[in-house]
């Protein structure tokens, strides 16, 4: 039981430790498309 533990804590460890290298070293493009909305003047009164 032990063993099987050790294993799956490892394996757990690993997988983390996988992902927090994947996403520090990838380079993640931020979002290009560009965003057009028509607001209201009421939204804005003087």
């Amino acid at each position: 039981m032990s063993r099987l533990t050790l294993a799956i804590f490892i394996l757990i460890l690993t997988t983390i430790v996988g992902v927090a290298v994947f996403l520090s070293t990838t380079d993640i493009p931020a979002p290009s498309s560009p965003v057009e909305r028509i607001l209201s003047d009421d939204r804005f009164p003087l």
